[in-house]
C-alpha cells in the first residue's frame, strides 16, 4: 500500500503484522466479522480527473483509495502500447502519489491490476500462447516494480475468442501466480494479495458448481506447488452486472460469497456501473466491486455542461469555441473499442449512422480510450480556457465525478472504514 501519513503507515503496518498482505488481512477481518456489512470500492483510473476524485472521497470519508487498472488502460512498454490512459504502471503509481500530496490525503491508496494475463489487452492480438504468456508475465513484473498491491489473474483470454476449458484456466491462472510469486521474491518486494476468475461467462464458470470446483482444483495446486501462501482474497464472480443494464443479482452473490468463504476469499463483482442498488452489495455479503466506465460518464457530462457555458459566452461562429462535442464523437468514431457494444442488427453502422440515444451512450461510455488523443486534448484545453473566467472547469468536472464515486462509497457502508480497520 502507499502510506502518504503515519497514520496511513500504521494502519498498514498493523494489518500487515502476521505477514499478510494488506487487502488479505482486510478480507480475513470482513470473513471472520470483525468487518461487518461493507464491500470495498476500487475505481478504474482512466483519467487524471478521476484519480483526484477517488483520492478526494477516500480522504474525506475516510476510506482506503484503490484503484483497478486493466491492461488496455495502464501497461508496460513494450507490448505494442502503454495502454490508452498513456501510462505505465510506474507512471500511474507517479500520478496517485503527485495527486496525493496535493490534495493531502493521509489515508492508506492502494494501486491493484485488473484483468492480467494472456489476451485480455489488444496488444496481444494475434500473439501464439508463448508470446502471449511472455507478454502477461511482463505485464505482471511491472505491475510488482510499481507497488501494486493486488494482482487479478484472469486466465480467461484466448486469440481466438473460445472459451477457455475450467482445467486449462486453472493451470494458467496457476503459472501466471507461480510467475509472479518468483519475481516477487527474487526482487525482494513486499507480499501482494491475488484476485482470480472473471465475471465473463467464460472458462466454464456459469454456475455455482462450476465456480466452487474452479476454487477447490486451483487450492489444490497452490497446495501441489508450495503457493499456498499467496492463495486468493477475491473471485470474481458473474453477479448479473453489466454495462448495458442497471442490474445486480443479490441471490446469486450470496450463493457465490458463500461458496468463495469456504476457500477464505470474498467475491469482487465487476461491471457494478449504474447499478440501481448498490446497497444490496454489501447486505449480500460482496466483498469488493470495480467501478469505471460511470465516472467516465460523468466527467464527459461536465464537458458537455462545460460546452453549455461556452456557448452562452462565444458567438456561434466564433473560431475560439473547443468544438469538445464534435471533437469527441469523431475520436470515439474512429476508434476500434466502440464497436464491441453493437448489437448484431447495427453490426456494420456508422456511429451516426446509429440511434441518437444510442450514440450518445456509445459516446459518454467510449470517450475514456481517447481522453488522451491529441485532438481531443487541444478541444478540452480550449474549453477550460473560454469559461476559466466563468469558472473552474477542473472543479466542475471533479465533482461530478466525485458525486459518484461518493454514492457508492455510501451504498457500501466505507465512510469511517479506516478507523474501523485500526481497531480490529
Amino acid at each position: 500500500m502507499l502510506t502518504p501519513s503515519p497514520s496511513a503507515q500504521r494502519l498498514v503496518t498493523r494489518l500487515e503484522a502476521e505477514g499478510q498482505p494488506f487487502l488479505d488481512a482486510v478480507v480475513q477481518a470482513m470473513i471472520d466479522g470483525r468487518i461487518r456489512d461493507t464491500t470495498l470500492l476500487a475505481v478504474c483510473p482512466t483519467s487524471r480527473a478521476v484519480v483526484r476524485a477517488v483520492l478526494r472521497v477516500a480522504e474525506r470519508v475516510a476510506m482506503p483509495a484503490l484503484f483497478a487498472a486493466t491492461l488496455n488502460q495502464v501497461d508496460r512498454t513494450p507490448t505494442g502500447a502503454p495502454g490508452y490512459t498513456g501510462w505505465t504502471p510506474a507512471a500511474l503509481v507517479a500520478v496517485i502519489r503527485e495527486e496525493a500530496t496535493a490534495l493531502g490525503v493521509t489515508v492508506p491508496i492502494g494501486p491493484c491490476l485488473d484483468h492480467g494475463g494472456p489476451w485480455l489487452t489488444a496488444a496481444h492480438a494475434g500473439l501464439g500462447f508463448d508470446a502471449a504468456m511472455d507478454a502477461a508475465n511482463g505485464s505482471l513484473e511491472a505491475a510488482l516494480d510499481a507497488g501494486y498491491v493486488l494482482l487479478h489473474l484472469d486466465a480467461t483470454g484466448s486469440r481466438d475468442k473460445e472459451a477457455v476449458p475450467p482445467a486449462v484456466a486453472v493451470a494458467r491462472t496457476l503459472d501466471l501466480l507461480a510467475h509472479a510469486e518468483a519475481y516477487r521474491s527474487a526482487q525482494g518486494l513486499p507480499p501482494v494479495a491475488y484476485e482470480v476468475g472473471t465475471e465473463e461467462i467464460q472458462g466454464g464458470l456459469a454456475d455455482e458448481a462450476a465456480f466452487a470446483q474452479f476454487l477447490a482444483d486451483l487450492h489444490a495446486g497452490l497446495h501441489d506447488r508450495g503457493l499456498a501462501h499467496a492463495a486468493p482474497c477475491f473471485v470474481v464472480g458473474q453477479v448479473g452486472t453489466l454495462l448495458t443494464t442497471d442490474r445486480f443479482d443479490a441471490d446469486k452473490a450470496a450463493a457465490l460469497t458463500a461458496r468463495a468463504r469456504a476457500f477464505g476469499a470474498l467475491v469482487k463483482g465487476h461491471d457494478t456501473d449504474f447499478v440501481a442498488h448498490p446497497e444490496a452489495y454489501p447486505a449480500s455479503g460482496m466483498g469488493a466491486a470495480n467501478l469505471g466506465p460511470e465516472c467516465t460518464a460523468a466527467e464527459y457530462a461536465a464537458l458537455l455542461d462545460l460546452a453549455a457555458l461556452e456557448g452562452e459566452r462565444l458567438p456561434p461562429t466564433s473560431t475560439e469555441a473547443s468544438g469538445i462535442e464534435r471533437v469527441v464523437f469523431e475520436a470515439v468514431e474512429a476508434h476500434p473499442h466502440w464497436r464491441k457494444w453493437l448489437g448484431a442488427d447495427e453490426r456494420g453502422a456508422r456511429l451516426a449512422d446509429l440511434a441518437p440515444e444510442r450514440q450518445r451512450w456509445i459516446v459518454a461510455t467510449g470517450v475514456r480510450y481517447v481522453w488522451t488523443h491529441p485532438a481531443v486534448a487541444t478541444a478540452r484545453a480550449a474549453l477550460f480556457a473560454n469559461v476559466a473566467a466563468a469558472c473552474d472547469p477542473d472543479a466542475v468536472v471533479d465533482q461530478r465525478i466525485e458525486a459518484v464515486v461518493k454514492r457508492y462509497a455510501d451504498a457500501f457502508a466505507l465512510p469511517g472504514l479506516c478507523e474501523r480497520l485500526a481497531r480490529v
